[in-house]
């Protein structure tokens, strides 16, 4: 498997932590779980109103 895969994972991940934060929700637990949905993860984090 091509390593630039994990590489652009673990980004996206990292940024989906700092929307979340921007959003006054925990950046750790978005990032796990980013980890885990990936665009997914993010596309639920662009669509959710701020706390």
């Amino acid at each position: 498997m091509d390593g630039g895969y994990f590489v652009g994972w673990g980004t996206l991940a990292l940024i989906n932590a700092g929307l979340a934060q921007g959003k006054n929700r925990s950046g750790l637990n978005w990032f796990l779980l980013s980890l885990l949905l990936g665009p997914v993860a993010t596309f639920i984090l662009v669509i959710m109103d701020k706390k």
